[in-house]
């Protein structure tokens, strides 16, 4: 196991575990539709209460893995970057706060967390992928290293429907760090 969610900065992002105070950054962001959709575990609408109750749930150290807030400026909550055990793998997943798409935020958040599991989890392979209509969320992850192994189809709680996935995973050797 990889230990406690660390800290982790970079020059623009605090990458930190989450608190209960970060409930209502993360209902505003996942109770957009534009981010939800592209999640597959996101109901919507999204409230402040679902946002506490999956707080609940990291804070109690039961979720084998680390999930970071990542934070800009004074402590601003925009989003969260999370590596998972599922069963016998590891995964990674990360939505952004819609307002701060397109500046490159998630591609650092995603390689300096992945950059850190790595050096505690050397011999661990990464998976991941995203919804085949999320072309950014791909970017992120062909800059990062991550190469695709597959298509699938996976059910969007938000759309309530069958999406395409594209299904990726990453080797530590692999890692691209921006």
């Amino acid at each position: 196991m990889p230990g406690p969610c660390p800290v982790v900065t970079t020059p623009r992002l605090v990458l930190r575990p989450h608190r209960l105070t970060d409930a209502d950054g993360i209902a505003e962001s996942l109770g957009d539709f534009s981010v939800a959709r592209m999640l597959a575990r996101v109901p919507q609408p999204y409230h402040r209460q679902d946002a506490l109750d999956w707080l609940q749930i990291q804070l109690s150290g039961s979720a084998p893995g680390w999930a970071a807030a990542i934070t800009m400026g004074d402590d601003v909550h925009v989003g969260m970057v999370g590596i998972e055990q599922r069963g016998r793998s590891w995964r990674i997943g990360y939505w952004l706060n819609r307002y701060y798409w397109g500046r490159g935020i998630m591609t650092e958040a995603a390689g300096a967390l992945l950059d850190r599991f790595f050096r505690r989890m050397p011999d661990v392979v990464v998976a991941s992928g995203a919804f085949a209509d999320n072309a950014a969320s791909l970017t992120i992850q062909r800059k990062l290293g991550f190469r695709v192994t597959g298509c699938s189809e996976m059910f969007s709680l938000s759309r309530n429907g069958m999406v395409a996935h594209i299904d990726t995973r990453l080797r530590p050797e692999d890692l691209r760090r921006p």
